[in-house]
Parts: structure tokens; C-alpha cells; sequence
């Protein structure tokens, strides 16, 4: 990245010395709003593991959206946006260690999938399109898997898996540095998102910073919103560090056993290796359909509209399958 850490630290200095007690108070009223942001806005269900909270957006027909690392309800339902213009109803829960949902002693992906399972019954949904992003992605195909008859198609979004004895997301010292340091505190978070950015878009997010200049606004905002929203970070850190664990360990699942139809999405130049991943996983489930895209980071820059119809024609394609095998 050519960032180093005395760069990161001398760009906090400069922000710490730059405001004082103004810059005490902008956090406070950040931190104050984020959490209001959030307050309200989701519900709780009772699961064999729990508490699990969860938020639904839109209407029309059900879709089960498993948000990434750094996530929760809100970016749930921040990655299915664009579907909910086109008809969906969104159902965004936050994962293990996330927000308001508990942290079991078993967090494995395949305990979240069963506590996934819960969580519609507790809705009165029978089955559904099952989508995961990134980290996401493991409980999203371990749910295709251990509940294939509750899963109506799976989709799988810049999966963030360790399918080949390796870890995917081969982390910078500077990266390990934010993980390790700035996921863990919300003042160091905000005083980073604020100093610079770009490189936290490049480093966190996984995506070139330029091609920030190259989309529209909308998806520039977009961008924005996803980096600023994992704020309050405090309440999600447990479930990050869960998440590097399982996303890092060899994946234990598996997949040529998936029989759901399965969409595998990923973008070229994502900097966490997920293209890479989903051709493994496109090789190993059969019948499964590939989309990889040149350019767009892990955020899919460019590509929120794309990707979301996609999705939409699959599951179409899906459900008209299903009914004509009567399954």
C-alpha cells in the first residue's frame, strides 16, 4: 500500500492537535448520532443460541442478506439496498458478537446458520434466497448446506474463505495494525476515517481509493456510508475477531454437497483475494453460476446495480425452477 504506520500515526497526531476540545466533541456528537442511527431500528429473536438481532427492509418477496466483517443489522440492509428497489424484502441479521446479538460458546459459522434457521422460524418464513458478503459468505453456504430444504438459492458475495490451507486476506503490516488497534476503539476509528479516508477504504475495505474518482456519486456515497457505519465499532468487535478466525482457518465445509441453485459473485482487483476464491468455489459446486467483475474492489464499486440484477434474475430463474420440479 506504501502507507506506513509512522504515517498513520503522524496523520492522527495532526487531527489530535488540530482541534482540541472541538475535536473532543465532534467525536462525542459522532459516536452520539451512530448510535442513534442504529437504536430502534432493529428487533430481537430468541435462537437455540440466543438472542439474535435482526432488522427488515423493504417488501415483496424475502431474501436473507449476512452481512461481512465490521458489519450488523445496518450493513445488511446497507448491501441490499438496490434490492429492495427492485422488490425484495430484506432480512438483515447481526451475526454473532455483532450489536445486540449474543456471543455463544460455540460461534462456529455452522452454529450461526442453525441460529439463522431459528431466526425464520421465529418469522414464520419457511424458505428463502440466502445471500452472504465477505465473512458472510461461510454461514450463508454452511445454512445451503445444513438447511438445504429453507434454502431457495444461494448467493455468495466476495466470499472471504480459506478453501486452499491458506489465509486469503493476506494482510499488510498496516492492515494488521488497523485490525489489531483501530477495530477495538471507536475514538481511534473515527480519528482514522477522518484523517485519511482513502487509505481506510484501500486498507479495511479492501478497495482502490481511485476508483473512488471514477464512479458515480451515488456509489461514492455509498463507499462513505459502509466505512463510516461499521462506527460504533466498540459493538462489533467481537464479532471481527471471530470472524478473522474462521475467515482465516481452513474453511470446514462441504461444498460440491450444496445442492441449492448458487450464484458465486466476486470482483478482480478486490484486495482481500476473493476472485480467487470464488472460482474455487464456482469449480466445486455444480451447476453454480460465476460473475466476477474487473474492477470494483470489495465493495463492488461500480456495481451495486449490477449485482442486484443479477441476483434478482437468478432468484427469479430459481423460483421458477423450483416450481416447475415442485420442490
Amino acid at each position: 500500500m506504501g502507507i506506513s504506520r509512522r504515517t498513520v500515526l503522524t496523520g492522527a497526531a495532526g487531527v489530535l492537535l488540530a482541534g482540541g476540545g472541538w475535536l473532543a466533541g465532534s467525536f462525542s456528537g459522532t459516536l452520539k448520532a451512530q448510535k442513534q442511527r442504529i437504536s430502534h431500528a432493529s428487533q430481537l429473536a430468541n435462537t437455540r443460541s440466543g438472542t439474535l438481532e435482526y432488522a427488515i427492509g423493504g417488501s415483496g418477496a424475502p431474501l436473507l442478506m449476512i452481512h461481512g466483517t465490521g458489519g450488523g443489522f445496518d450493513q445488511g440492509l446497507r448491501f441490499g439496498q438496490a434490492l429492495m428497489a427492485r422488490g425484495f424484502q430484506i432480512i438483515a441479521p447481526s451475526r454473532f458478537g455483532y450489536l445486540r446479538s449474543d456471543f455463544p460458546a460455540d460461534p462456529s459459522p455452522a452454529r450461526q446458520a442453525d441460529a439463522l434457521a431459528d431466526l425464520l422460524d421465529h418469522l414464520g418464513i419457511e424458505r428463502l434466497p440466502v445471500a452472504g458478503g465477505s465473512a458472510g459468505a461461510l454461514p450463508a453456504a454452511q445454512f445451503a448446506l445444513r438447511h438445504p430444504d429453507r434454502c431457495s438459492a444461494l448467493i455468495l458475495l466476495v466470499p472471504a474463505m480459506n478453501l486452499e490451507t491458506r489465509d486469503p486476506v493476506e494482510f499488510t503490516g498496516l492492515q494488521h495494525f488497523l485490525v489489531n488497534r483501530l477495530l477495538t476503539s471507536d475514538i481511534w476509528f473515527w480519528l482514522l476515517s477522518r484523517a485519511m479516508p482513502e487509505q481506510l477504504i484501500g486498507t479495511l475495505l479492501a478497495t482502490d481509493p481511485q476508483l473512488l474518482r471514477t464512479v458515480s456519486h451515488e456509489e461514492r456515497e455509498r463507499a462513505r456510508l459502509i466505512l463510516n457505519e461499521i462506527m460504533p465499532v466498540s459493538q462489533r468487535t467481537r464479532g471481527m475477531m471471530n470472524d478473522g478466525h474462521y475467515a482465516g482457518s481452513p474453511a470446514d465445509i462441504d461444498l460440491p454437497a450444496i445442492t441449492a441453485p448458487t450464484l458465486v459473485i466476486s470482483v478482480e482487483d478486490d484486495r482481500f483475494g476473493t476472485a480467487g476464491t470464488a472460482r474455487t468455489i464456482a469449480s466445486r459446486v455444480a451447476g453454480s453460476r460465476l460473475v466476477i467483475y474487473p474492477t470494483g474492489g470489495h465493495i463492488w464499486l461500480g456495481h451495486d446495480g449490477d449485482i442486484a440484477d443479477e441476483i434478482s434474475a437468478f432468484t427469479d430463474v430459481s423460483a421458477q425452477l423450483s416450481g416447475a420440479t415442485g420442490t
